[in-house]
């Protein structure tokens, strides 16, 4: 079997050269060397970043923060060539994209990254092997403390990544979920928490997690069911044709299953989000919600409001 070969550092590279080496700037997107099937985009602001490269600072005193944007079902990752870059350039701060692509539990799933543990992917401990990787690679990005932000699907991971690793997160933004987890101590996960334990081998720390500043934002018009109340139907119906399927010993596989729950009948994701907020008060937990008038189910629409609460977070870091 042939040595695992070392990776390139900035380190490695002297500062003038790190553009030609696509070290910085929009780095090519980069297979997870520990599970090929997750990738990543990464962008680096280039002088910001060669300037650090370039200081005889070894001990990283001095490193950008980075920005984390996890996906919605649709696997849309234009946002790094657009908004997040801009934004990213004016802090400065690095700004990563994963890549959970749909298929990984077989060719009709669309939404195992979202709950954190599936049959073969346990999406967060991927991120935490990307951000490894990152720190390695870029040692003058922050990859202890990140600043999570994530849409619809990538809301959904981004809330339970916070109940599973609030201690990696300085900050996160909850995007319009479709469905949630609660802090329902009845309920085994993704639903509760009953069995987090024995799924992440983590418990869940109330004091960590209220220290996270936490966002939660969602469109005014965000009341409906994805795709309407007859496709709705039509799911729940393809849901029971499967688990008939499977009590008559067949292994078929769910041809599509719903990944949309609304906490109140009408009210959709808006209504979810006002219940979470609400129930995390009682618990203990302050955020800060979000809702932007005029809009509906887009993380185009709501980006500016994620983009306005991470800022002077970041820029009063004491790692610039």
């Amino acid at each position: 079997m042939p040595k695992s070969k070392k990776p390139l550092s900035t380190r490695d590279v002297p500062a003038r050269f790190l553009e030609a080496s696509f070290l910085v700037g929009h780095v090519p997107q980069m297979a997870l060397q520990s599970d090929p099937r997750v990738s990543y985009s990464l962008y680096v602001p280039p002088e910001p970043y060669k300037l650090l490269a370039a200081s005889p600072d070894k001990d990283n005193a001095t490193q950008l923060p980075l920005l984390v944007n996890i996906h919605g079902t649709r696997r849309n990752l234009s946002a790094i060539y657009g908004d997040l870059k801009t934004f990213a350039d004016s802090i400065p701060c690095a700004v990563l994209q994963p890549l959970f692509p749909a298929g990984i539990e077989g060719p009709n799933d669309l939404d195992s990254y979202k709950r954190l543990a599936s049959k073969s992917l346990n999406s967060n401990l991927r991120l935490l092997s990307i951000l490894d990787e990152v720190g390695t690679r870029w040692p003058h990005i922050d990859t202890e403390k990140i600043f999570l932000m994530g849409f619809s699907g990538g809301g959904q991971f981004a809330q339970r990544f916070l109940y599973i690793h609030p201690d990696r997160l300085s900050a996160v933004s909850i995007g319009a979920p479709g469905k949630v987890t609660l802090l329902d101590e009845q309920q085994t996960w993704p639903k509760g928490i009953k069995d987090v334990q024995n799924v992440f081998s983590r418990s869940i720390d109330l004091g960590l997690i209220t220290a996270v500043d936490i966002h939660m934002v969602v469109g005014s018009k965000d009341t409906g069911a994805h795709g309407g109340n007859d496709f709705k139907q039509w799911q729940e119906e393809m849901k029971k044709k499967t688990t008939k399927a499977k009590d008559a010993g067949s292994d078929q596989e769910a041809a599509l299953t719903s990944n949309i729950e609304a906490s109140e009948a009408g009210k959709g994701r808006l209504g979810t989000l006002l219940n979470v907020q609400r129930l995390w008060k009682d618990q203990g937990i302050e955020a800060h919600l979000d809702i932007v008038d005029g809009v509906g189910h887009s993380a185009d629409g709501v980006r500016s409001r994620v983009l306005e609460f991470f800022r002077p977070l970041m820029q009063t870091t004491d790692k610039l």
